[in-house]
């Protein structure tokens, strides 16, 4: 073997076996590899509304009776007989006791505040109670013997739906909703030379327009309203749906 080859051969030999000194010693030779993944999605959105529109068949009432005395016994007699009364009448009516919810029941003393020392000079109790009537016909009379049984609170009143019929409402809106904003959605991209992919979100947002009367606050024991039968037109109530359409772009 020429020296030069000798040579060569235990230059690489060196080589290898400081290599494998060095691997034994450190374990591994360092090293890094940056990794950058991107995955842009260009979206397009649009708004479509849809709404059903249906006269109420529920009403929500709400009256009570509040009554002052000398003593808290005498104003709670007072005010439960009241009550007792009007609730016995409504099932007479077919109110279902499911349908008749005690919403407030107060009892609070009564102050002379023209005595330097405020002394109590009696109580007042009230309660109020939540009347859900059905149909909305009914609500008339119920409203008139409220107040013929001695309810000097009638408040506040609003027409809605039942669940179900509520539900069916919302789904026909929905289903509205939705087509008006693929339509749009087709015209906006269109007129912008935009080509729409397929639809990768939808959000929804629902409103109700229940109108709500407020009655009264403060009737005398006994009176009917207005002297004569209450007339409360219902009309109609609006179911709205928003929908918001996200598309995927080409």
């Amino acid at each position: 073997m020429s020296q030069g080859i000798k040579t060569s051969f235990f230059t690489v030999l060196f080589i290898f076996v400081g290599l494998f000194v060095y691997l034994n010693i450190t374990g591994s030779i360092p090293f890094s590899i940056s990794s950058i993944q991107t995955n842009k999605i260009n979206l397009f959105s649009v708004d479509g509304t849809g709404k059903a529109v249906q006269a109420p068949n529920i009403v929500n009432l709400t009256v009570g009776v509040t009554k002052t005395a000398p003593t808290i016994l005498q104003a709670q007699e007072q005010a439960n007989s009241i009550m007792d009364k009007l609730i016995a009448d409504l099932k007479k009516n077919g109110i279902e006791n499911k349908n008749i919810k005690t919403t407030n029941y107060n009892i609070f003393p009564d102050y002379d505040y023209s005595s330097p020392r405020q002394n109590i000079i009696g109580y007042t109790v009230s309660q109020n109670i939540e009347i859900k009537i059905k149909p909305v016909d009914k609500a008339n009379k119920i409203i008139d013997i409220t107040a013929a049984d001695g309810a000097n609170i009638v408040g506040q009143l609003f027409f809605t739906f039942d669940d179900e019929t509520k539900k069916k409402l919302e789904d026909k809106a929905r289903q509205e909703a939705v087509k008006n904003a693929k339509n749009k959605a087709k015209l906006m991209a269109d007129a912008a030379g935009i080509r729409l992919g397929k639809i990768i979100d939808i959000k929804e947002s629902t409103g109700v327009s229940e109108p709500i009367r407020i009655l009264s606050n403060g009737l005398g024991g006994g009176e009917v309203l207005d002297k004569q039968s209450t007339q409360l037109p219902s009309g109609e109530n609006t179911i709205l749906i928003n929908i918001t359409l996200y598309y995927e772009t080409k």
